[in-house]
């Protein structure tokens, strides 16, 4: 319960703080959403079938894409992927020879190999954006290409980024992306701790009253006890006898004065926060009660679980 009002209250676990998330939400918050998904859907390229491939993948499916296109060398590396991954996005494979057709086809290209080299390089891309306005009219064609490289060293030269018609976010872009996330998160966790802390409260406070429980239940049973038995007597005394209506009426009559009489001290034997000064009058208050009325705590639990319940508090 305190977990789930911290989260809500906070938004604790909003903003992405690992790497391959962080490069999802990078590329959607830069992304033309007004584009008709199902009209005009996004096409999203990962280039490598790795971990980090993966990590991407999912985290594309929890955002709701359907569809990628992986790049691979080999097809087997890529059907070992379909096969660890929980969710039903559909993965299309494409060799690395037609690495550059893919790019012409693509809206958003995420890059993890290990390649020690650039595999995107100025002399690549030019003209890129000629080509995409030549091949139709349509919104999706003039959107600029994005790429995300996570990768170290870098899979796209930054010579790209001067290409007409693409942008490029490196795993800098990512790794600061990350870094404010963590540090709201940090603000957020102080918030979370104030509201654990409150609850925690609550909690030791209702921890506290079960110990008082047993003493108000004897004392009403008690003041019940007393009220059916002197009604019961009353009755008696009334040789006419008593109507429906008027042993209702005084049913309720005697339950009101008991409730009455008794609001008081139930009061004083209720530890509704977690004080300790509030904890200790409490205390002292069913201590002298149950010396007042004769109650004897062993008789509450079984066992004899007196001297266990008082330590409890």
């Amino acid at each position: 319960m305190a977990g789930k009002r911290a989260r809500s209250a906070t938004n604790l676990t909003v903003g992405s703080i690992s790497v391959s998330s962080a490069a999802v939400d990078l590329a959607i918050s830069n992304l033309n959403l007004n584009l008709n998904p199902k009209l005009n859907p996004l096409k999203i390229v990962v280039i490598g079938a790795g971990k980090m491939a993966k990590l991407l993948i999912n985290h594309l499916s929890s955002k709701g894409f359907k569809r990628v296109v992986v790049v691979n060398r080999t097809e087997d590396r890529v059907s070992d992927l379909k096969k660890s991954l929980k969710s039903e996005i559909e993965i299309l494979y494409r060799p690395f020879s037609e690495i550059y057709s893919v790019v012409d086809e693509a809206d958003v290209i995420f890059t993890c190999t290990s390649s020690e080299k650039p595999m995107f390089l100025r002399e690549n891309l030019e003209g890129f954006a000629e080509k995409r306005e030549k091949e139709g009219d349509c919104a999706e064609k003039k959107e600029k290409l994005m790429f995300v490289d996570i990768s170290v060293p870098r899979n796209v030269g930054q010579c790209v980024a001067g290409v007409e018609g693409v942008r490029v976010f490196d795993v800098d872009d990512v790794r600061e992306m990350v870094e404010t996330n963590v540090e709201a998160r940090e603000r957020k966790a102080i918030e979370a701790m104030e509201i654990i802390e409150e609850e925690a409260m609550k909690f030791g406070a209702w921890r506290n009253s079960l110990f008082f429980v047993p003493t108000i239940k004897k004392l009403m049973e008690f003041a019940e006890s007393i009220r059916v038995s002197e009604l019961e007597r009353c009755y008696g005394k009334m040789r006419s006898g008593v109507s429906h209506r008027e042993r209702k009426a005084m049913e309720e009559l005697s339950k009101g004065v008991v409730k009455k009489l008794l609001h008081e001290p139930l009061k004083h034997l209720r530890c509704n926060n977690g004080d300790e000064n509030s904890l200790k009058m409490a205390l002292r208050n069913v201590g002298v009660l149950e010396q007042m009325f004769g109650f004897k705590r062993e008789d509450f639990f079984e066992g004899g679980g007196g001297e266990e319940a008082t330590e409890s508090c």
